[in-house]
């Protein structure tokens, strides 16, 4: 696979802002600069690294039992794709550190081809963010981001686990830092026979199989107390093998390979912050018709990527941000009639803050896009909160969104289709949250609605072709309460989160497929001493699998259960159990693909 590098300008703060001044943080390096201010008017969940232990099994899962997106995976370790408040995977942005990593071909990212290991904090932020994170992000973004400490010497880390289906993980991470240089390595490899059976509907899952490998690499030097050049690189290669029904059929894998890599030159001062930066990211794909024959079809996708950031305080209430950002998109198919195909994108985006007081603040944003034959439209963001009293803060966004046409789309032969217009939504959603005491309740009502929503559909000719069809309208509540308390040794969390989602074809007035309107799950965890224990449940409602509303093909509600047990000793080493699916429940998440029962998994932790 070919590698090839570009320089970035990147300008950026990775301050946070307090009483309406910037404050840059000295001790840790952020890639993603931009997501401190988004957390000043948006909710962000925040996955830290070390929550990634109790659903290791890959991000699916991670993100099932871990936040309000739904996820539809077509059996474990297959194709899985991620949905917020009732939109597609193509209107979900996959971020790394700050840069869209979308595919060219799909637009869209496949959750099971990306690592769930490597990142040292994983962020949901629901809502559009298009004048931020470009094309995609119109129901949400998923944040895939890793730091850099200073002045924290020598750590590493190992994990390695056992589960059932033949599953083995494991995971190394090392990481050195002084006052002038920080650096981190860290590797995963995830193998799995993955040949679960589900007695309900007499299922083995024949050709499961899946591989996975991921290597991490980033560096970071001061040159000077306000200068820092850095840089980031991440290598992923993967292998599905396609489920089949019978040992007679012709059985089929998908491999894929691909490589991120960014650099950065940061310049922060009082007032103002740039950041300079560069990436590059490579995506390659190989889809095997039959295990024993060579590719039937396949495609490399490149980016060359500059994005500049720059951050300024007009004085201690008024703050202006410029970003500026252009892409060179290369991709040529192997059987899909894709042949050579480039194209330019270029945007300018400019954001004005207002902090009025410290407890009341505003942001107003807007956004161009220049995407080379097709017509963007203007994109903008309002948005303000306010910390009303002690007890309650109140925050609310508008925003209009968009998705342009991928590759395939265009592209691919035949069915391509060249007129097609871009996606684009307008969505408000408002966030009610009340602390007290321990307790913590967030509310947020939304509402969006889009059109020119791109759907390939059956023609004369025979073959299926890319439309411009769809009008949808989506409306419903996200909902969260927790609790966090530490009773003298015995530290106690929990978090319970409730989803209503309406999501309708405006002209059928019928919820839209594999959207369930009631969604639930809640995590626990308990602590005491060396030991720990969690538990994590997730309820999901009647999901219809057409458009048409068909009950008899539904997939019916279901409720799972996960629960672990870990010791820990001399603040080191730690043993754990896991056991998934506890109460033994037959469920899917797309027709005739059943997930696993009951299963198991035990694992060792090592910290130092």
């Amino acid at each position: 696979m070919g590698i090839k590098r570009s320089l970035v300008l990147f300008f950026s703060s990775y301050g946070c802002f307090l009483l309406a001044q910037e404050k840059a943080i000295d001790t840790v390096y952020v890639f993603d600069n931009q997501m401190s201010r988004v957390k000043l008017f948006h909710p962000v969940k925040t996955i830290p690294a070390e929550e990634v232990e109790k659903n290791s099994t890959n991000l699916s899962e991670l993100l099932r039992f871990q936040s309000q997106v739904y996820i539809k995976e077509n059996g474990r370790g297959a194709v899985s794709s991620p949905s917020f408040r009732g939109t597609t995977a193509q209107q979900t942005a996959f971020v790394w550190n700050g840069i869209n990593i979308n595919s060219n071909f799909l637009g869209q990212g496949d959750i099971n081809n990306i690592a769930a290991f490597g990142y040292d904090q994983i962020g949901i932020k629901a809502g559009g963010g298009s004048v931020i994170y470009g094309s995609g992000a119109i129901g949400g973004s998923i944040h895939l981001n890793n730091t850099l400490d200073f002045n924290k010497g020598f750590h590493g880390a190992l994990f390695s686990e056992v589960a059932s289906f033949n599953t083995y993980n494991n995971f190394v991470k090392g990481s050195y830092s002084n006052d002038k240089f920080s650096f981190k390595v860290s590797g995963n490899y995830s193998v799995s026979e993955n040949n679960y059976e589900v007695d309900d509907m007499k299922f083995i899952n024949t050709n499961g199989r899946y591989y996975n490998t991921t290597f991490n690499v980033g560096a970071s030097y001061k040159i000077a107390d306000d200068h820092k050049i850095s840089w980031q690189s991440q290598f992923f290669d993967s292998s599905q093998h396609y489920p089949v029904y019978e040992d007679t059929a012709i059985k089929t894998k998908y491999e894929t390979q691909s490589v991120r890599s960014l650099l950065a030159w940061d310049w922060n001062k009082t007032k103002f912050s740039n950041s300079f930066k560069a990436a590059y990211t490579e995506e390659n794909f190989q889809y095997f018709g039959s295990l024993d024959l060579p590719k039937s079809s396949g495609g490399t996708g490149k980016n060359y990527i500059l994005k500049n950031d720059f951050n300024y305080f007009l004085n201690s209430k008024w703050n202006i941000n410029v970003i500026g950002e252009f892409q060179v998109n290369k991709g040529e198919g192997y059987q899909s009639g894709i042949r050579n195909v480039s194209r330019n994108v270029g945007s300018i985006a400019g954001l004005l803050r207002y902090f009025a007081t410290k407890d009341l603040r505003f942001e107003g944003g807007i956004k161009k896009d220049f995407v080379e034959d097709v017509n963007s439209p203007v994109m903008y963001s309002v948005s303000g909160k306010w910390n009303a009293v002690k007890w309650y803060d109140v925050s609310f966004n508008v925003s209009k969104n968009f998705r342009y046409p991928s590759f395939n789309d265009i592209y691919y032969e035949p069915g391509g289709n060249k007129d097609l217009k871009p996606e684009t939504s307008t969505q408000a959603d408002m966030t009610h949250e009340f602390k007290i005491g321990a307790f913590r309740l967030t509310l947020s009502p939304y509402y969006m609605g889009a059109t020119n929503l791109i759907a390939w559909l059956p023609t004369a000719m025979g073959y299926w072709q890319a439309f411009n069809i769809s009008k949808t309208e989506s409306y419903g509540l996200e909902s969260q309460l927790s609790f966090n308390k530490q009773f003298g040794s015995h530290k106690f969390k929990a978090n319970v989160g409730y989803y209503y989602t309406r999501s309708i074809d405006k002209e059928t007035q019928k919820q839209r497929p594999y959207v369930p309107m009631h969604r639930g799950v809640a995590n626990i965890d308990y602590e005491y001493g060396f030991l720990k224990f969690f538990a994590q449940g997730q309820l999901n409602g009647l999901t219809y699998t057409d458009a048409d509303e068909h009950r008899m093909t539904a997939i019916d509600p279901y409720f799972i259960l996960n629960a672990g047990i870990s010791a820990t000793v001399l603040k080191k080493y730690t043993l754990g159990l896991k056991v998934n699916n506890i109460t033994d429940t037959y469920y899917k998440t797309v027709a005739f693909y059943p997930l696993p029962k009951r299963n198991y998994s035990i694992y060792a932790a090592i910290n130092f």
